[in-house]
C-alpha cells in the first residue's frame, strides 16, 4: 500500500490549542528549557490536556538517538550533554502546576553509558520530594533490553511504569528504529512485572500503519500475557511527508470494539479511540482513581 490522502476524516479534527492555562504552561516550560512530549510529538489533545491541568514532560531534552519512522521528535547520533539541573527544574515546574498525576517520558539516549537511566531516576525522585502526594507515571525507554538499567528506574518507585510496544510484530522493523524490537519491548514489560509485581504497567499501540485486525488482537494478547494492566490504542497521524504514511484511518466504532475485546482479555483499563495517545487524560484519570482506591 502507498498510503492514503492526507485529508483527515471529521472524527480527527480538533480545535486549535489556546487558553490562559495553555499559554502559561507553554511559557513556563520554554523559560526553563523543558520539553513536553505534547509539543514534540504534535499531540492533537494538547489544548484539552493543558487547559485541564495535565501535561507530559519529556526528559533528557528534545533530541533522540533513534529515528523511528512514526515519530516527530528530532534525531541525532550525539544530542549533547544532559542538563544536570533538569531534575530540579522539572520538580519546580510540576509543583507550581499543582497536579495530582503527571506523566514523564523521555527520548532515547543510546549514546550515554547508562542510556540516561540514572538521570531519569533522579528526575523521578526530585519530583517525588517536591510533590509527595502526586502520582508519577514513567513512560520509559527499552534501554536496549539491559535489565540493570530498567531496574534503576524501577527502584525510583513511580506509581506506573509504561513502555510502548507501538505496533504489531510484522511492522516493527518498518515502524520503529532497528535498535528497538517487538520481543525486547515485551521482555522489558515482563521484567518490570516480575521484579515489581505491585506496580501497574502500561503500554500503547497505534493503528493505521498497515496492521491487520488479527495482528492487533495478537499484540494485545501478547501485552496482556506479560502482565500489562493498562492499554491505550490510537490512530497514527503522519507528522510530515518524511514520515511513515497513514495506510488507514480507523473508524471510531473499530476502536470501540477493541475496548470490549481488551476487557475480555483481562486488561484493567483500555482507552481506545482515534485521538487517544499514550499519555491520555481519561486513562490517567482512571489510573489515578484506581491507585488511590476510588475506582
Amino acid at each position: 500500500m502507498t498510503g492514503l490522502s492526507t485529508k483527515k476524516p471529521p472524527w480527527l479534527k480538533v480545535p486549535f490549542p489556546g487558553g490562559k492555562r495553555y499559554s502559561s504552561i507553554k511559557k513556563r516550560s520554554a523559560n526553563l528549557n523543558l520539553s513536553t512530549v505534547c509539543e514534540e510529538a504534535n499531540c492533537p489533545n494538547i489544548g484539552e490536556c493543558w487547559n485541564g491541568g495535565t501535561a507530559t514532560f519529556m526528559l533528557m531534552g528534545d533530541t533522540c538517538t533513534r529515528g523511528c519512522r512514526f515519530c516527530s521528535v528530532k534525531s541525532s547520533k550525539n544530542p549533547g550533554k544532559l542538563d544536570a539541573e533538569e531534575p530540579k527544574k522539572l520538580a519546580e515546574t510540576i509543583e507550581n502546576m499543582a497536579l495530582k498525576y503527571v506523566v514523564l517520558t523521555t527520548v532515547d539516549r543510546d549514546d550515554l553509558p547508562d542510556q540516561g537511566a540514572s538521570h531519569i531516576a533522579r528526575c523521578i525522585r526530585s519530583t517525588q520530594r517536591a510533590c509527595p502526594e502526586m502520582l508519577i507515571e514513567m513512560l520509559m525507554p527499552d534501554f536496549q533490553g539491559n535489565t540493570e538499567l530498567v531496574q534503576q528506574v524501577i527502584n525510583a518507585r513511580p506509581a506506573v511504569l509504561a513502555h510502548n510496544l507501538e505496533t504489531v510484530r510484522s511492522l516493527t522493523l518498518k515502524v520503529r528504529d532497528s535498535r528497538a524490537s517487538y520481543d525486547q519491548s515485551l521482555d522489558v514489560l515482563r521484567y518490570i512485572k516480575q521484579k515489581s509485581p505491585g506496580v501497574y504497567t502500561k503500554s500503547s499501540l497505534m493503528l493505521g500503519v498497515g496492521e491487520s485486525r488479527t495482528e492487533t488482537l495478537q499484540a494485545m494478547k501478547d501485552l496482556r500475557d506479560v502482565g500489562v494492566d493498562f492499554l491505550t490504542i490510537g490512530q497514527y497521524l503522519q507528522p510530515s511527508k518524511k514520515h511513515l504514511k497513514v495506510e488507514k484511518f480507523v473508524p471510531p466504532e473499530e476502536f470501540d470494539e477493541l475496548i470490549l475485546l481488551g476487557d475480555k482479555m483481562g486488561f484493567e483499563y483500555v482507552a481506545s479511540g482515534p485521538l487517544v495517545r499514550s499519555s491520555y487524560k481519561a486513562a490517567e484519570f482512571y489510573i489515578e482513581r484506581k491507585i488511590r482506591g476510588n475506582a
